[in-house]
């Protein structure tokens, strides 16, 4: 059965093989209490470079027993990242996971052309998964962080990554709405153009599997009841597992407003790299912190 709330995601994970995760500048009381959450549950071990004696700090700041943790002491951040970086790429870790490290370095880190973790040509972009209490199943929502306006082959690889994240979900045939403000073709916005395209690059067999329609606004995306009154037929039906936003200042801005407004939670990875990376913002919940990392652990079992 599909899983349809972020704690059924938790009890399959824990199911499976426990994870090594790389944490690069691992001294975050944030990322030490939810990795040790992880570990509590039984999918995750740790592999932490950083500041040793920070890290031990916390840890018992935090009542943590950092003896649990292998500590790797190295105390330059930009050191550190490669270290926790080169750890994933040989293999002594399933996933890479961002600490007390600025974005931008980490991913630098994660974008080196020989030893980074992206491969060649490879499009990089993030997908999150998004409970809210008010919709019967989880939204897949893309891109909130890397792609600022996504062109067509952009698109086409967001559609590609949340659709492969949707089926380690069991959502074999995921609905996939592809946002517009309206659900018309207008050649005036590029992304509407796309929309149109990617639809029959899906019917040609040149996408991943799935019922994609687009544009489309969000109510014929995520309510029943608005093909009726719209007077507009969708093979989406009101029901969309997927939403493809057509930026990302407007993906970011709506993820925010579910967060805040709806009582969401979510977990998120960036996508096309060769191994999971996590990268959370420090506005997230400690909660969302946490299935962000059992996210990364279903989703090194795809990469086995």
């Amino acid at each position: 059965m599909p899983i349809k709330r972020l704690d059924e995601m938790v009890e399959k994970v824990k199911k499976l093989k426990a994870k090594t995760i790389a944490i690069a500048v691992a001294e975050d009381e944030n990322t030490l209490e939810a990795i040790n959450e992880a570990i509590n549950s039984g999918f995750a071990k740790a592999l932490m470079y950083g500041n040793k004696d920070k890290i031990i700090k916390c840890c018992e700041d935090l009542n943590i027993d950092y003896t649990r943790f292998d500590i790797i002491d190295e105390k330059d951040p930009v050191i550190a990242t490669k270290l926790a970086v080169e750890a994933v790429k040989t293999n002594k870790a399933d996933v890479l996971m961002k600490g007390l490290v600025n974005t931008d370095k980490f991913l630098k880190a994660v974008l080196d052309k020989e030893k980074g973790l992206l491969p060649p040509k490879t499009v990089m972009s993030y997908v999150c998964a998004i409970e809210v209490p008010s919709y019967n199943k989880l939204l897949f929502v893309t891109d909130t962080a890397v792609l600022p306006y996504p062109n067509l082959e952009q698109k086409a690889a967001m559609l590609k990554y949340a659709v492969k994240m949707a089926n380690q979900f069991g959502i074999e045939m995921p609905k996939v709405a592809l946002l517009s403000a309206a659900e018309k073709v207008n050649p005036t916005f590029q992304s509407s153009t796309d929309d149109a395209l990617i639809c029959k690059m899906v019917e040609r067999r040149q996408l991943p599997a799935c019922i994609v329609d687009g544009p489309v606004d969000l109510f014929l995306a995520c309510d029943p009841k608005a093909s009726e009154i719209k007077g507009v037929e969708t093979t989406l039906s009101g029901e969309a597992d997927i939403l493809i936003c057509p930026s990302l200042e407007a993906c970011n801005i709506f993820y925010k407003g579910l967060m805040l407004f709806a009582k969401g939670e979510l977990a998120g990875l960036i996508q096309g790299t060769t191994k999971p990376v996590v990268v959370m913002s420090r506005s997230e919940s400690k909660k969302s912190k946490f299935y962000c990392i059992a996210l990364s652990c279903l989703m090194a079992e795809d990469n086995k």
